[in-house]
């Protein structure tokens, strides 16, 4: 059993079928499950993308300034956080929101200290902002944030049920792995994570778990042990 995680969500996954910005119900089925796994006692950070409001990548693409398009998308992120907190907040689970970038009365400025402190005194903390800087993803985030508050584990939610030979939406034949190295994981050029978050992730030896977030009470039954999606490890 993991005794302190950080869970990895893209902000596509908050957009449902409907490609709505922020899907109700999706957003209400992350917070129960996310309450449900906190009722196990393990604690819980949260750094969650902005891809369904804006991505600075796509930004620079139609003309953006690269660095404001990453500005751009890190506030996307803290819109996406407001909404994950709320829900968790509705349905009565203790939640703070703290940001990469001074925003406060938003959300109060990140420190890994406080992190950890309020995950000590049972707050779910959702981690917001990216890492505050251009050129970085949120994997990037999610992998510093995981190492910097002595995580377990970092568990990414995709919509695949774990990592594959091969995209499985599109290759019927791809094979799933149970687990792999990430030396095996870079030789096959699998896409786990961007290179700079992975690489971050191998150095200090924090495992990776990728796992299908839409089946309903899989994050608590991967911090119970049961072996759903893939784990990569060293």
């Amino acid at each position: 059993m993991y005794k302190r995680i950080l869970l990895k969500l893209s902000g596509e996954a908050l957009q449902g079928s409907d490609k709505c910005s922020i899907n109700e119900s999706n957003l209400l089925r992350y917070a129960e499950d996310i309450k449900i796994a906190a009722q196990n006692k393990t604690q819980i950070a949260v750094v969650v993308g902005g891809g369904n409001i804006f991505r600075g990548l796509s930004g620079q693409q139609r003309g953006f300034d690269r660095v404001k398009g990453d500005q751009m998308g890190m506030l996307a992120t803290v819109i996406n956080s407001i909404a994950i907190q709320s829900a968790l907040i509705s349905i009565g689970q203790k939640t703070k929101t703290l940001t990469s970038i001074c925003m406060e009365p938003i959300g109060e400025y990140y420190s890994h200290h406080k992190a950890i402190e309020y995950m000590n005194n049972g707050y779910v903390v959702i981690i917001a902002g990216g890492t505050g800087n251009p050129f970085f993803t949120t994997d990037s985030a999610a992998a510093l944030r995981a190492i910097e508050t002595k995580c377990d584990v970092l568990i990414k939610g995709t919509r695949v049920n774990g990592i594959y030979s091969a995209d499985p939406e599109i290759d019927k034949s791809a094979i799933k792995f149970d687990t792999i190295t990430f030396g095996e994981a870079y030789a096959k050029n699998l896409k786990v994570m961007d290179l700079t978050a992975f690489t971050l992730c191998r150095e200090n030896n924090l495992p990776i778990i990728v796992f299908d977030i839409n089946g309903k009470g899989n994050l608590a039954k991967i911090i119970n042990g049961e072996k759903i999606g893939t784990i990569v490890n060293n």
